[in-house]
């Protein structure tokens, strides 16, 4: 109950502010441009030495 409340209020703040359209503009680039680079990535064209290694955490050396 408490989560809609403060979506609502979210959305009236919103409504009152709505973003300029260059916020616009870049945040539905940065969708895009996230969407292209999954496509690649399923596709098979994202190159090899830009993916992660999967199931391993790289180690961070202790510091003395």
């Amino acid at each position: 109950m408490m989560n809609n409340l403060i979506w609502l209020l979210r959305a009236s703040k919103w409504a009152r502010n709505p973003p300029s359209a260059r916020m616009v503009k870049l945040v539905l680039l940065v969708l895009i441009l996230a969407v292209v680079i999954v496509a690649m990535d399923w596709l098979g064209l994202w190159p090899d030495w830009a993916r992660m290694e999967r199931g391993r955490m790289p180690r961070i050396p202790n510091s003395p």
